[in-house]
C-alpha cells in the first residue's frame, strides 16, 4: 500500500500522506517513500497530512528528516489540513516555530 501520493513542481513538492497514523509503525515506509521522489533541487516542501489523525515521536522525526534535506538558506516547509490531535502535538514540541502550519 502507498503511504503518500506526491506531486513535483519546479523546486516545490507536495506529498499527500494516505495513513491516518504516521507512527512507529508507519514511518519507516514513509521515509521510504520520501526518499524515491526527492530530487536535489527541492527548496520548498508542502505536506497534506488531511488524513492523519495521530502523530507520535517517530512521525514528528520523520517530518524532521525531511525538513533536514532542505537548502540551509531559507528552506520552506509547510504542513497543510492539518488536524486538531496532530496540531496540538506539533504546537506541544515548538515545531510551529519550524513548519509552516494550517489547519
Amino acid at each position: 500500500m502507498e503511504m503518500i501520493d506526491a506531486e513535483i513542481d519546479g523546486t516545490t513538492v507536495k506529498i499527500f500522506v494516505k495513513v491516518a497514523r504516521l507512527d512507529a509503525s508507519t514511518v519507516r515506509e514513509f521515509k521510504r517513500e520520501c526518499q524515491k521522489i526527492w530530487i536535489s533541487k527541492i527548496n520548498d516542501v508542502w505536506v497534506d497530512l488531511s488524513q492523519v489523525t495521530f502523530l507520535d515521536s517517530s512521525g514528528i522525526g520523520a517530518l524532521l528528516s525531511l525538513y533536514k534535506l532542505l537548502p540551509t538558506s531559507n528552506p520552506s516547509f509547510k504542513l497543510r489540513r492539518v488536524q486538531p490531535a496532530v496540531q496540538a502535538m506539533i504546537e506541544l514540541l515548538r515545531l510551529h516555530r519550524i513548519f509552516d502550519v494550517e489547519s
